[in-house]
């Protein structure tokens, strides 16, 4: 598989003029504002958003100026929900370094939050980006109903697959499919061309959200079994599957430990143990596969283009990562 810089090759003149005009579209007259702007900048990820906002533009007409407001207004309104979401979770770290809240406090955070918000609308104001703006605002209102939909489910445990897949579907999939719609519509695509790339993205989202709960088992042998999901009591698919094939004794019993034990070591071994023996991995990673199959035959309605090998070879890292 090939790795994340030689598939953002074609775009990498592009993605570089992206990191400029984001900063820019971040600078302010504060002084404190900008040190922490700054702070946020230097510890950004892979740019796997971006590259999903420029391919799918690329595939759909070009990218065009828009194209770069559309990545910068994704960055923005996501950086501003990770922020306000260290303060919510009192994290301390994300990607290894130091939140702003743990930095700054929760105060400074919140408006630093704001202030992300703030820019980021006005970015599609200004520019008369109005498309954009109602496609990123919708999965920044779905990332927030399906966070407290997980919240509201966790509470009570009746969380099946249904609820699930509708969980991840909004706190997760709803922003790569912003990425793929906004790249699209940056690009002068039609509504029946943008929807399709909404939809493409979806079940990308879908997908990466799935691998992702399949590490917190010690899959690929990425090291020992972690089970922070457990820890945080989240009902993954993986632990759905294995309570749907457990006897009535053992799923209660398993919902226990969760619930009530979920800080103890040797219990939370024992969810891990019970969910790789009961086959709830192999069937998360059929469905993992199901999504980005479904995902690849969307893609595969363009016609064939460097921009479609570009976002097939980004799905495939996306979902088959080690890590």
């Amino acid at each position: 598989m090939l790795n994340l810089n030689e598939i953002k090759k074609p775009i990498e003149k592009e993605l570089n003029a992206f990191e400029a005009k984001f900063k820019a579209s971040m600078q302010s007259s504060v002084p404190l504002l900008d040190r922490i702007t700054h702070y946020i900048v230097k510890r950004k990820g892979k740019q796997i958003r971006p590259m999903f906002v420029f391919f799918s533009a690329s595939l759909c007409g070009g990218i065009t100026e828009a194209t770069y407001r559309g990545a910068a207004l994704v960055e923005l309104l996501h950086t501003a929900t990770l922020v306000h979401d260290d303060v919510v979770d009192n994290s301390y770290e994300r990607r290894g370094f130091f939140s702003v809240n743990a930095l700054w406090k929760n105060k400074i955070a919140v408006l630093v939050g704001d202030f992300l918000l703030a820019k980021g609308l006005l970015l599609s104001v200004n520019n008369e980006d109005f498309q954009l703006l109602k496609v990123v605002s919708e999965a920044v209102k779905q990332m927030s109903e399906g966070e407290l939909l997980q919240i509201e489910k966790a509470r009570r445990r009746d969380i099946d697959e249904k609820i699930y897949y509708e969980v991840i579907r909004q706190k997760t999939a709803s922003l790569i499919a912003s990425c793929c719609a906004c790249g699209a519509a940056s690009a002068g695509a039609d509504v029946k061309t943008i929807g399709h790339m909404r939809l493409f993205g979806e079940k990308i989202g879908i997908a990466f959200q799935i691998k992702d709960d399949l590490f917190d088992f010690g899959t690929d042998d990425v090291g020992k079994p972690l089970g922070i999901d457990i820890k945080e009591k989240k009902i993954t698919l993986p632990l759905i599957y294995a309570l749907s094939k457990a006897s009535r004794s053992e799923k209660h019993r398993m919902i226990n430990l969760v619930k009530n034990y979920n800080e103890d070591p040797e219990k939370v071994e024992e969810v891990i143990y019970f969910v790789r023996n009961s086959g709830g991995l192999a069937y998360a990673e059929m469905q993992m596969h199901r999504y980005q199959e479904e995902a690849f035959s969307i893609l595969n309605q363009f016609p064939d283009h460097g921009s479609r090998t570009a976002l097939e070879q980004l799905v495939r890292f996306t979902t088959e990562r080690k890590k």
